[in-house]
């Protein structure tokens, strides 16, 4: 397979124009914006089941085929994006802006794209799994048709389980290199724009790391609760941008442990 080539190296040092930027900035406004609009719908129609029309692009409530296990996926992907893509957009500005000091807009441009195109990547896969994972829940009637949870039992496991990882190495060291790009984009970028590519695979995966068992609570809250998407998603950003995570993380981490012993109790008792 030919090599992709570098990118051409821009003459000048001088730093990126901030006008520069402009079509970065508009590609992720659009992709928030579609996002959210979709999840707002879904959630609308979840709520709206009696409507019964083909246009709403739901799933069955139960046995589902091929179709609907699609639809669910598209359902997470694009969940996803758009509560995961606000944590990642000074990661994405602070990519372009490197990268239009260094190489001509349309490249710098191209290049930000294939780089946002790896997180997307990571999420898409993150999708797959709990696409999976939810139609085995509904199939074992752990969660309803309706996509909440029926079992208090799984509500307390997840919670536990959420609230244990926020005190975890692993969690930390995610957090910290999804906090903290500067030195990759620096010193480990390799040419051309699969190394974009590979680089946004690298720092979407760190971005998942620290946060996939805070998406998984959907299966606790409500896959479709929009209340809680919108939480979950305001959440995942703070601890991306507050000066001194640590004490959030494990604020967090105290509450859901909390909340997971409490449902436990009432499940024994």
């Amino acid at each position: 397979m030919a090599s992709i080539p570098p990118l051409p190296i821009r003459p000048s040092t001088q730093a990126a124009n901030p006008r520069s930027l402009t079509t970065v900035g508009l590609g992720i406004a659009v992709v928030l914006t579609v996002s959210w609009v979709y999840v707002v719908y879904m959630g609308w129609g979840m709520a709206h089941m009696d409507v019964s029309a083909d246009w709403l692009l739901m799933p069955r409530m139960d046995n589902w085929n091929g179709t609907d296990i699609l639809l669910v996926f598209v359902m997470w992907a694009i969940m996803m994006a758009a509560m995961m893509l606000p944590s990642a957009v000074p990661v994405l500005l602070l990519f372009a802006r490197v990268d239009h000091a260094r190489y001509d807009q349309h490249q710098a441009d191209l290049a930000t794209g294939i780089f946002g195109l790896g997180y997307i990547t990571v999420w898409v896969g993150f999708s797959l799994f709990a696409t999976l994972a939810q139609w085995g829940l509904l199939t074992a009637r752990l969660i309803s048709p309706m996509m909440d949870s029926l079992s208090p039992a799984l509500s307390s496991v997840l919670l536990l389980a959420a609230g244990a990882y926020q005190f975890t190495p692993f969690k930390y060291a995610c957090l910290t290199r999804c906090r903290s790009p500067l030195s990759m984009l620096m010193t480990g970028r390799h040419g051309g724009l699969y190394g974009a590519y590979s680089m946004g695979l690298r720092q979407g995966a760190y971005c998942t790391g620290c946060c996939w068992l805070l998406m998984a609570l959907l299966f606790a809250f409500g896959v479709m609760n929009l209340v809680w998407i919108a939480a979950l998603s305001l959440l995942v950003l703070l601890e991306k941008l507050l000066p001194q995570p640590r004490w959030f993380s494990y604020l967090m981490g105290v509450v859901w442990l909390a909340w997971g012993v409490w449902l436990a109790g009432r499940v024994v008792l």
